[in-house]
Order: C-alpha cells, then structure tokens, then sequence
C-alpha cells in the first residue's frame, strides 16, 4: 500500500523502516516542516518522495500523523476533510483523549484509528529511526468502536508488521494509565536532571562520577521539549494527580531520613521491590 507519514522523524521514520521491510508499504511519501528531516529521511531511503499535505493524502491508502500531540490534535481534522471513504488515517500519539475528541463529531470520524505505540526514546530526527524499535513492544488501539471495520482491520495490520502486542482501550483509561508508567517517569527524569545541575556545578564531575543507575534514571531528561510539553499540557489532569502521589512518596522517604526511621525506610524499600514480580 501506499503511505504517508506526517513527521518523518524517530516515531514516523521507525515505522516508516519496518513497514518498507515487511513489504507492507510499495511506496512511502514524506510530509514534515522541518526541510532537513524530509533531506535526512530521503537519504536515509525511509521515504521515497517528498510531499504537502494534500498531495501525501490524496495518494495514500494509509496516513500515519507522527507529530507532537498538540499539533496532531489541530491537524487531524483537516487531514480527515480530505480523505476518502476507502482510506485509513492513523495517529502514533502519546496521549489519545484530547485527540479522539478533536474530530468526534467529523464526518469522517471512522476512518480515522486512535494508536499509541509504546516506545520511544531520548532522541529525535529520521537519524535516530530503527526499524526494530517497535518489536514485542505494546501497541495501543483506543476506541476501535469509533472506527469503522475496514479502517480497524488496515491498523491491526499495521500493528502485527511492526511486531507488536495488540492492547485495546478506551482514550480515557489510557491516558490515566500513561500518566502512570511514562510521563512521571519523564516529569521525575527532567527533575532529577535540574536538582543535579543545579547542586553540582561541575559538569565535568557530574560526568566523572556517573553511575549507570544514575544515568539510566536521568536519560529520559534528554527528550524534547517540543514534543514532552504538548503531552504533559494534553494530559494535566492525570499528570497532576501521578505527580502528587509521587509528591507524597518523596515526602515519606524525606520523614524517615529526617527522623532516622530507619526501619520506615527499609518497609517503604522492600514495597517498592513488589515492583520486581511485574517487571521482570
């Protein structure tokens, strides 16, 4: 089939990579603002041409939008205007209410598939794309109901060419489970990040003494900006409420330290290594 990918950077790329592997795609067109990207990915043979808007919609069976989630969320209804009744949009956002109810009531709302894959990295650009990123990852599918059979079928496809396990959920409940197990992490990340700066001012002694668990912890504060604070504006109310439960975990390894319960400390340690028998 024919593809268009709208950002053809690291989530866009990557799938771009593995749809051409699995012979899924026969041609893939390139829609991005940043010129660069577009030259990059060209080179890099992620994408065959180079296409505006309406030219990638109308010449593709499959759109993907692979672009922050504020600008997803303003671009899809437009993208929808424009499609047909015998092709499929889709979207690789990380946060999917505010998207899903962008185009609720569009006409076109069935052709559109709610998806999130569930991976990402610290970098950025059609440089950093890998055709494997996805395998045994989770792949997200949010109101399949909203959308229509066909559309539906197009994206599971999809989902399996990229090796990943196929979750089904509603946009709300994912996006209080991602507040969960993604954007803290990014949120305690940046703030670990900006308490170290802060407190060392030796940026050549921070990179001395760096410990691999200190760097493990802190590569998520490497991401982007432009892409990390659209999600955490899309997705407040779930991130403020993650961040004040974390607020008070914080609080109780502080109060055991301040009043040298250290017996506090090792029960508040060993409930947290329950986390060993989910994450293997």
């Amino acid at each position: 089939m024919k593809i268009s990918i709208i950002g053809a950077g690291l989530i866009g790329g990557s799938m771009a990579l593995k749809l051409r592997e699995k012979g899924i795609a026969s041609f893939i067109y390139g829609i991005d603002n940043d010129q660069q990207h577009i030259n990059e990915a060209l080179e890099l043979k992620i994408i065959d041409a180079e296409a505006n808007l309406e030219q990638g919609v109308k010449n593709a069976d499959l759109i993907i939008i692979a672009i922050p989630v504020d600008a997803a969320r303003k671009l899809l209804p437009g993208v929808l205007d424009l499609v047909s009744d015998h092709q499929t949009v889709m979207d690789a956002g990380s946060t999917k209410a505010g998207i899903v109810n962008a185009v609720k009531d569009h006409p076109k709302r069935s052709r559109f598939v709610a998806f999130h894959p569930m991976w990402g990295t610290e970098n950025s650009g059609p440089k950093s794309a890998i055709a494997e990123s996805f395998s045994g990852k989770a792949g997200v599918i949010c109101n399949k109901e909203e959308s229509a059979d066909d559309a539906l079928g197009i994206v599971e496809q999809i989902v399996n060419a990229l090796d990943m396990h196929m979750i089904y959920m509603n946009a709300e409940d994912h996006d209080i489970h991602t507040a969960y197990i993604s954007h803290i992490s990014h949120i305690t990340s940046y703030a670990l990040a900006n308490t170290v700066l802060e407190k060392e001012r030796e940026e050549e002694t921070i990179f001395q003494l760096a410990s691999s668990g200190f760097s493990s912890t802190v590569r998520l504060a490497k991401s982007h900006p432009e892409m990390w604070v659209p999600i955490f504006k899309q997705n407040k109310e779930n991130v403020l409420d993650v961040l004040n439960e974390h607020i008070t975990q914080l609080r109780k390894f502080k109060s055991a330290l301040e009043k040298e319960n250290y017996e506090y400390l090792e029960e508040l340690i060993t409930n947290a290594n329950r986390i060993r028998g989910i994450l293997r």
